[in-house]
């Protein structure tokens, strides 16, 4: 199989009001957008998207319509910092705080209006016990 792309859906009860977080706090715009689907693209790398879904539309079988869970979404950033301090300023829950992580990661957590977590890394140093747990290409530095 050759996978030519690949992107979250979120299944929400609001769509618009999910999208608009993300276009608000993560810079995203919107590519398409109908009442009961938006898929957004990042405003500063195009390969990055996400899609919003009406969790009851029909698409989706009857026996998994719903709200997303169990979903953790990664943003890798070059300046955690700033985002953090961004986002706390606008209200934005912290369910982890700041802090460095000995596996090479500083990174903090947030959530979307629907309870979805957001991990908000920038790559680290690991420490010498779970750098020797990295393949020597992935290692972050």
């Amino acid at each position: 199989m050759r996978t030519t792309s690949y992107y979250p859906v979120l299944m929400t009860g609001d769509v618009r009001g999910t999208a608009d977080f993300y276009q608000r706090h993560f810079h995203f715009e919107p590519l398409f957008s109908s009442d009961w689907y938006i898929h957004l693209q990042s405003t500063e790398d195009d390969k990055v998207t996400l899609a919003i879904l009406d969790g009851q539309h029909e698409t989706i079988p009857a026996v998994y319509r719903g709200q997303a869970s169990g979903v953790l979404l990664n943003f890798e950033v070059d300046d955690v910092d700033a985002i953090y301090t961004r986002l706390k300023q606008a209200g934005l829950p912290i369910v982890l705080d700041l802090r460095d992580e000995d596996f090479g990661q500083r990174h903090f957590i947030t959530a979307d209006p629907n309870g979805v977590l957001i991990d908000v890394i920038k790559p680290i140093a690991p420490s010498a016990t779970f750098a020797a747990q990295y393949e020597p290409s992935a290692l972050p530095q």
